[in-house]
């Protein structure tokens, strides 16, 4: 069965959360900002997901196409964003830093299933030796497992993330926390949220 054109994600969603936290006077401090910034982050992670769930159920069959699903929503997310209030263009990059993880995850898992050879915490705490190393393809490559271990079923303790010093294995670790709550309910955010007015 063909997959239509943009059924997994659209630049018109992602743009629609652009606007919205546009249209917000945005403040990490605040949680409806918070919720916000997360609701963007999740709503990707499904679109990741929901790529990986067709893949295994067959209706994605070849590897190759599901790769380039998730290459096309890679794509929109992780383009620049043009936004004129610093913080909330600071932000949204945050948000953009924790996703690349996600589709390292996704597209791991797709072309080699889930790795073995560690725990999730292990991988996580060895992706942060390697980026106090400033190995940071390392780093990705060893959150990038930990999130197929995620995919495959295991879960992710965040309290891990409070282990870390804050940088990219931290947001990388964010990432994968959406990337678990996707695989689990891939439903939690609905089309309308994205498109509502704020």
């Amino acid at each position: 069965m063909s997959t239509p054109p943009e059924a997994f994600y659209s630049e018109e969603r992602w743009q629609n959360w652009i606007d919205r936290l546009k249209a917000e006077e945005i403040d990490p401090e605040d949680e409806d900002s918070a919720r916000l910034l997360l609701n963007l982050q999740d709503d990707t992670a499904i679109a990741v997901a929901k790529i990986v769930n067709a893949h295994e159920e067959g209706e994605l069959e070849e590897e190759e196409e599901a790769i380039e699903e998730l290459a096309d929503v890679r794509e929109i997310v992780l383009s620049d964003v043009e936004v004129e209030d610093e913080e909330t263009a600071f932000l949204i990059d945050g948000v953009q830093t924790s996703l690349v993880c996600v589709f390292a995850a996704a597209e791991e898992y797709i072309l080699s299933g889930a790795s073995e050879e560690a725990s999730i915490e292990e991988y996580v705490r060895t992706a942060a030796d390697a980026e106090a190393e400033e190995d940071f393809d390392a780093a990705l490559g060893y959150c990038a497992q930990a999130g197929t271990r995620i995919v495959d079923g295991e879960n992710l303790d965040v309290s891990i993330g409070e282990e870390i010093e804050y940088g990219f294995v931290a947001e990388w670790v964010n990432g994968l926390d959406s990337l678990q709550n996707a695989m689990r309910d891939p439903e939690v955010i609905e089309e309308e949220d994205a498109d509502e007015e704020s």
